[in-house]
């Protein structure tokens, strides 16, 4: 009885203390207004504070409660801004401290509405112009709304009205304290708030986007609160603004996306009618960057699948009871989806497909990503389900294919691979190669190599030499000389032999004409490194020990390829270059393919078809023939068609035409006449056999322009004359040396040398030969020019012809020494004569 008597005194002295200070608060001055505003705090902070003493009892539920409460409420309109944050101040120690603060809603809600919203709910700016008070007012709506529960739902148009301005307010702080405020008003008052919730979205999307991500956090969790205790049709309204937020740079706005995604599949009321539009948005979240966000979906993915299979498990019942294994191919990197889950995509799959194709060919990369992604794991879900819709799947690979971005690539490479996986080959490729059929491009050859690298060995096995043999068709390995192309249809053979191995022999020819196509078209070395790694590994599943090996199995199916074509080549000709790199490449190999070979040559050396063409193929038998032993001539069968080369290969390319082209075709066939005498591969009957046949030509070469041409014509009249001159018609013999001789006047020293080297061996000739006397005066007239060139400018052409001299000084030396006498008179360095004589009277 004492206790309560004290209390009782402490609210009435309280209560006198307070009426006492009203009327400060009615004060004309702001001092005075402030003033009585502080000391009512000191008052009121200085009492007890339990919500239960009777002086908080006589502060806010007695008579003086219905004039304070009114009168601070009516500061929030101060001019001062210091007596509206004192007002703001005591207003929330009051409903802190009233043992029924619901009392004040009558009189609370509407003021904060006025300061706050105004009288229209689009008046800008709000009546309260301090950031720190508007943050003040809407902590005390919030306080409003914890304390007072379901009893705000009659002031709910007060409340909302206040939100929809907050929630746009410049002040970041405010906007996240109006999404707490708006997240607690739908919890506090769940059976009316689905009524007034729609309006709350539109400011909500307006600030989804803000710049702050704390901000936007706090719209996604808010959002997911407002449509869960409110109207279940604004989920169409939320949804595009969700996605847009899956490509925020910060992780935890991505992954509130994901629980409030989550949250609403597990707990909205009517979450089955939004199955097919909730579902991409969580399903994108599988594959983001930061794996507590991946985590945290697939969590709530499986959450849902779970759920959704326990409420609907009579009609699962025989796939819950017989439940099928995974596929023996199943991707060993991927967890498989529990049935649950696998039964929503299936059966939503009709649904989201359509949207998910479209925005895989978005002008934003950022898009085009997360949709090539979201395929994948849609694939992935699907299983076996996605054959029905695998047409617009395959459509929309080879379209998203075509990107430059990279992880569209990768998710499009994976997302085919499990078309591979799941999806019967017989299906997928009839689908897949009739696409090629029509246009064959990189992106589609891309899905190809994807899809096989995708299927089991054993379902690829029967479709082998289909695929295989469609590669090979003009129409898709001919198609295109781009880089990309090639590099695609590499993939596709690469794809063939990882997966069938061994299984490849019954199809080996065709890939060896795709790989042929490859390296003919194909100018980069990194590709023609590729190609060639591709044979290595071709030739390995075919128990062979190299692409030497590889060649040597296929070359005669690949000349029978090829050849039948050959009347229509030109130097533009794919199946020129194919022939070329099987030629080039064969190896050892093409020993056993002269019969279609030399034939080919002859028929495409003729002066009628292509000068380039026959430049192109020159060029290529003067390489082959300079490694004769390990190409044409490996299982020593060359000499059979020795004739043909010399006669219909050789002999009408080195005739004289008119033209660049035609002296580059001249050039072209030195070449190739040179590399078959140095290659050591004809014996000396041979040779002979070729200079009978081609000594006129030659000879005529060693007026040529081109130095090289000269070079070579000299070194191989040398040739002829080390092998068989002996034996060579004297009046054919004789007409030699002057042409020789003719080119120590040439302009290059390397064409002068290689003269005086071929007439030292005429020389030798002549002695060996027994045509001393025979040629007497040709040996004469010889001694008399070349002692010219004994004081020729260039030393190296001196020594060269000083060696001609001694070498032939054996053959008449008397007749000698009186020219040489003669002329070092003349000379302007008689050193070279005098060494000539000291020689030849040594020798004597």
């Amino acid at each position: 009885m004492a206790a309560q008597g004290a209390e009782a005194a402490e609210a009435a002295e309280l209560g006198r203390a307070l009426g006492r200070l009203l009327p400060g608060l009615e004060a004309d001055s702001k001092l005075g207004r402030r003033r009585a505003l502080e000391a009512l705090r000191r008052e009121l902070e200085a009492a007890r504070p339990e919500p239960s003493g009777a002086a908080d009892a006589a502060a806010f539920q007695g008579p003086w409660a219905r004039l304070l409460l009114p009168r601070l409420l009516r500061c929030l309109s101060d001019p001062a801004e210091g007596c509206r944050a004192l007002a703001a101040h005591l207003l929330d120690l009051g409903l802190r401290r009233a043992a029924r603060p619901q009392d004040a809603l009558p009189h609370l809600l509407p003021a904060l509405a006025a300061r706050l919203a105004g009288p229209e709910p689009a008046r800008r700016p709000p009546p309260e112009v301090c950031e720190e008070l508007r943050l003040a007012l809407v902590q005390l709506l919030g306080l409003a709304v914890s304390l007072g529960g379901a009893a705000l739902a009659p002031y709910l148009d007060d409340a909302v009205r206040v939100l929809r301005c907050t929630l746009l307010d410049p002040f970041a702080a405010v906007r996240r304290e109006s999404c707490r405020c708006a997240a607690a008003l739908a919890r506090a008052t769940p059976d009316h708030f689905h009524m007034q919730s729609e309006s709350l979205i539109g400011p909500l999307m307006q600030t989804i986007s803000h710049q702050h991500w704390k901000v936007r956090v706090a719209v996604i969790d808010t959002t997911g609160t407002v449509i869960q205790f409110g109207n279940g049709k604004s989920v169409d309204d939320v949804l595009s603004h969700f996605a847009q937020r899956l490509f925020d740079d910060v992780p935890q706005v991505r992954r509130a996306v994901a629980s409030v995604v989550g949250g609403w599949l597990l707990d909205l009321r009517d979450r089955y009618s939004f199955f097919h539009k909730l579902i991409p948005l969580l399903l994108s979240c599988l594959d983001d960057e930061i794996p507590e966000t991946a985590q945290l979906a697939a969590s709530l993915w499986e959450k849902v699948g779970l759920q959704w299979q326990r409420e609907n498990e009579g009609e699962l019942k025989d796939k819950l009871d017989f439940a099928t294994p995974p596929p023996p191919h199943y991707p060993r990197q991927e967890h498989r989806p529990v049935l649950g889950c696998r039964e929503l995509v299936f059966r939503n799959l009709s649904k989201i497909l359509p949207a998910v194709c479209h925005d895989a060919t978005d002008w934003v990369a950022g898009t085009r990503a997360k949709a090539t992604q979201l395929l994948a794991v849609l694939l992935l879900h699907a299983e076996d389900h996605a054959t029905q819709h695998l047409e617009a799947v395959l459509r929309t690979l080879c379209r998203a294919g075509a990107d430059e971005e990279r992880a569209v690539l990768a998710s499009c490479t994976r997302a085919a691979e499990l078309v591979g996986t799941f999806v019967s080959p017989e299906v997928s490729l009839k689908l897949i190669l009739s696409m090629l059929r029509r246009s064959s491009t990189p992106s589609s050859l891309l899905v190809l190599a994807a899809v096989l690298r995708g299927c089991p060995r054993d379902a690829l096995q029967p479709h082998l030499k289909v695929v295989a043999g469609e590669l090979a068709q003009a129409y898709i390995c001919q198609e295109s000389e781009n880089k990309l192309y090639l590099e695609r249809l590499l993939s596709c053979v690469q794809a063939v032999i990882e997966v069938c191995q061994e299984d490849c022999c019954g199809a080996s020819v065709q890939l060896m004409e795709v790989l042929v196509t490859l390296l003919a078209l194909s100018g980069a070395p990194d590709l023609c490194a590729k190609v060639q790694e591709t044979m290595d590994s071709l030739a390995a599943v075919e128990n062979v020990a190299d692409r030497q090996g590889l060649f040597q199995k296929h070359v005669g199916s690949l000349m029978e390829w090829l050849v039948p074509t050959q009347g229509d080549w030109t130097v533009h000709s794919v199946e020129l270059a194919q022939f070329s790199v099987v030629v080039a490449h064969a190896g050892p190999a093409l020993g056993d393919a002269l019969q279609h070979v030399v034939p080919a040559l002859r028929s495409c050396l003729q002066p009628s078809r292509d000068p380039q063409m026959r430049l192109k193929l020159l060029s290529l038998l003067a390489d082959v023939l300079l490694r004769a032993k390990d190409t044409v001539d490996s299982r020593g069968q060359f000499h059979s068609y020795l004739e043909t080369v010399t006669k219909d290969l050789l002999a009408p390319n080195l005739q004289w035409r008119a033209g660049r082209t035609a002296a580059a075709l001249r050039t072209a066939a030195v070449s190739c006449l040179w590399a078959l005498v140095s290659s050591e591969t004809l014996s000396a009957k041979q040779i002979l056999e070729v200079q009978e046949a081609l000594m006129p030509q030659v000879l005529s070469t060693l007026e040529e322009e081109s130095q090289a041409t000269r070079l070579m014509a000299c070194c191989i009249v040398n040739a002829f004359l080390k092998t068989s001159g002996v034996v060579i018609d004297l009046e054919k013999f004789t007409k030699v040396y002057p042409e020789l001789l003719k080119r120590l006047d040439d302009a290059s020293n390397e064409v002068r040398a290689a003269a005086a080297a071929a007439l030292a061996t005429w020389l030798r000739c002549v002695r060996d030969g027994g045509r001393k006397s025979a040629c007497q005066g040709d040996v004469q007239y010889l001694y008399r020019e070349l002692l010219v060139y004994l004081d020729d400018p260039e030393s190296c052409i001196q020594d060269a012809v000083l060696e001609v001299l001694k070498e032939g000084s054996v053959l008449f030396p008397d007749l000698l020494e009186p020219e040489a006498e003669a002329a070092a008179h003349k000379h302007r360095s008689p050193d070279h004569c005098t060494r000539l004589l000291q020689h030849l009277r040594a020798a004597r």
